[in-house]
């Protein structure tokens, strides 16, 4: 499992004309599912989200996570961050997974996220999204479950 994590100020989602999920301070992530994330990888991700420290404090020091700020999440399904590009010019989706499985385990992590009691919003999985978001500091970090296990 992949996710880009990144501090904003407000960010959102629309859908269609639509806006889907939007909040304001909080952290923007997209994630990506492999075929064979298991529940042990949504978890490790999903603690980490939860309880990076990367709001700063009253010292100006990257010492607060979105919980302690009582920020929000939007989380944004993203297929492309397996995407690779070795061979070719054309990306190759393969390591992401059959359509039907990657969805039931995006709602899967996402509801593994509510546990962790920050507010969660979402996109649309296999939608045509549009994503707009200030990026905070810039401040963006790279998760990957794979590295771990």
């Amino acid at each position: 499992m992949r996710a880009v994590v990144q501090r904003v100020t407000e960010a959102s989602v629309t859908v269609d004309g639509q806006i889907v999920g939007a909040i304001e301070n909080g952290l923007m992530v997209l994630v990506a599912v492999r075929g064979e994330d298991t529940q042990q990888d949504m978890d490790y991700i999903a603690k980490k989200i939860a309880g990076l420290r990367i709001f700063s404090d009253e010292a100006g020091k990257m010492n607060l996570s979105v919980k302690d700020i009582g920020g929000k999440l939007l989380i944004v399904p993203q297929f492309t961050l397996y995407g690779s590009a070795i061979k070719g010019m054309r990306p190759s989706f393969t390591a992401s997974g059959s359509v039907e499985e990657a969805r039931l385990k995006f709602e899967t992590f996402v509801e593994r996220l509510r546990k962790e009691e920050v507010p969660v919003e979402t996109g649309v999985f296999q939608a045509d999204m549009k994503v707009a978001l200030v990026n905070d500091g810039p401040v963006t970090i790279l998760l990957d479950s794979s590295k771990l296990f």
